[in-house]
């Protein structure tokens, strides 16, 4: 058994077709399939059911294919540990974060890590923190940003700090300058503008919204931060953000409400008990920091 035959299966398990997983590996279809059938001789049990349209593992290649991931996360740990230069003078950051925090929290956060540590490449992807959890227990990712209480239990959180919503409006909208706090009943009497439900924040949102009885009244729904904040900031619509993101949007006017939807506590995410390299503990280091 080599370690070829491990990605060989598990690239065919994850295509669910021998020609799929030949072109993503760069090998032919007839090498790919000696292979496997090799592992399968070595193992004599049969780990691929081929009868169908798609190929699936068997019972014995699912409980295979749980320890091959694992060997080869592993080992791509290990390389990396080898790899990894202390004086961080060169690697790579695999990040990742929900969609809010790249409105407002992503860019100061790089921009101080580059500063400091030039040579280290960042890769940066926005996803659900279901995602993100995913993708950390699949070390495909080095660290995220989400919310505490949210993670998986083989994921850990360093807190960062408290975020609070509020209500946001464009300079058109009434409310604009308004000093007193809005009783949160009167949300019910708003054309709102919120993210979709595909956003942990959303759903923050209507549970709070619930919570109080308002049912509100919905005009437009979005997927992209950017995208509501032009619509509120060039419209009489309303929303619910993030008051830092107010803070860093001059077209956009925050609007105390009482009671005030409930804070929640920004993390920095991590696989629990996995190896940290050099360059990920000097991003969190840093983000504790700046947090502060």
């Amino acid at each position: 058994m080599e370690l070829r035959h491990l990605r060989y299966l598990l690239a065919v398990a994850e295509h669910g077709n021998f020609t799929r997983a030949a072109e993503a590996l760069h090998v032919s279809q007839p090498t790919l399939s000696q292979q496997v059938k090799q592992l399968e001789r070595s193992l004599h049990v049969q780990l691929l059911d081929r009868s169908g349209r798609t190929v699936r593992l068997t019972d014995a290649g699912e409980g295979f294919a749980r320890y091959a991931r694992r060997a080869l996360q592993d080992l791509a740990a290990a390389e990396r540990a080898v790899l990894d230069v202390q004086d961080l003078s060169q690697g790579t950051l695999r990040l990742a974060m929900t969609p809010t925090f790249t409105a407002y929290l992503i860019g100061p956060l790089v921009a101080q890590f580059h500063e400091q540590y030039p040579g280290i490449t960042l890769e940066i992807s926005e996803l659900t923190q279901d995602q993100i959890d995913a993708a950390l227990l699949d070390d495909r990712l080095d660290l995220g940003i989400g919310f505490a209480g949210s993670q998986r239990p083989a994921v850990a959180g360093t807190p960062l700090f408290v975020e609070t919503l509020g209500l946001v409006v464009g300079a058109a909208h009434p409310y604009a300058g308004r000093r007193e706090p809005l009783p949160v009943g009167d949300l019910g009497d708003q054309q709102l503008a919120l993210l979709s439900r595909d956003f942990a924040t959303r759903l923050h949102i209507d549970g709070y919204l619930a919570a109080h009885r308002v049912r509100p009244r919905i005009a437009v729904e979005a997927d992209s931060i950017s995208a509501l904040v032009e619509i509120v900031s060039r419209s009489t619509l309303a929303t619910v953000l993030p008051e830092a993101i107010a803070r860093e949007q001059p077209r956009l006017h925050p609007v105390a409400v009482e009671p005030a939807p409930p804070a929640r506590t920004v993390v920095l995410l991590h696989r629990d008990a996995a190896y940290r390299s050099a360059a990920g503990r000097a991003f969190t280091e840093l983000a504790t920091g700046w947090a502060q």
